[in-house]
């Protein structure tokens, strides 16, 4: 049973591959990579929260912005709306869905929004490093299947010609194998924090056409 989910596990991450990620260098606006919704097709993919917001105090959008807990929140009522919107090929379990969860078996399960998820932003881990990995494969077995879409990191910085931008980390992962995926940067330029945000997730999630 185990090789057969190895195998499964395997050949996801192939088709996934196939789909395209990203490396971007430094100081160039990343080129996003579409989210792979074919391979997301028919599963439940849990949704873990955004927990890491950075802005440049160049862009004077920290006053928008609010504090860390209000980012966080409008960051993620976003990300949500997209991905159920423009991916509904995929049957999503969203983070109040986790926290729920954890509410329900305190001390047992963890809380989603208190994870160490934005290690994942890091473009050259493959395996989620334990403990992270055992936590969120608790959390997610109880709410979803064993794939995750974790929005690692979300970061606006100010771009060379002036204009603002939003660059979400995104990756997607195997939470039962430990197994990174798929990742990429949505990148979004904006007059705004969210607009930008919009911009990002717009290219990650593109409408139909």
């Amino acid at each position: 049973m185990a090789r057969r989910l190895r195998l499964a596990t395997l050949s996801l991450a192939a088709a996934i591959v196939a789909c395209g990620g990203t490396n971007p260098d430094e100081g160039v606006p990343p080129q996003t990579a579409p989210l792979p919704t074919i391979v997301l097709a028919g599963r439940t993919v849990a949704l873990f929260p955004l927990t890491l917001v950075a802005v440049d105090r160049q862009l004077g959008w920290n006053e928008q912005l609010g504090d860390r807990l209000d980012a966080l929140r409008i960051a993620d009522s976003l990300i949500a709306t997209f991905l159920t919107e423009r991916a509904p090929e995929a049957q999503w379990v969203l983070p109040d869905a986790l926290r729920r969860a954890s509410r329900q078996a305190p001390g047992v399960l963890p809380d989603p929004d208190k994870l160490g998820t934005a290690l994942l932003r890091a473009r050259n881990l493959d395996r989620i490093p334990d403990p992270l990995r055992s936590q969120m494969r608790n959390l997610t077995a109880v709410a979803a299947d064993r794939l995750v879409l974790v929005p690692a990191a979300l970061t606006f910085r100010q771009m060379p010609t002036g204009q603002g931008a939003a660059d979400l980390s995104v990756v997607i992962a195997d939470v039962r194998f430990g197994t990174v995926l798929w990742r990429t940067i949505a990148h979004g330029e904006g007059d705004d924090a969210w607009s930008a945000l919009g911009n990002a997730l717009g290219a990650l999630v593109p409408d139909l056409p």
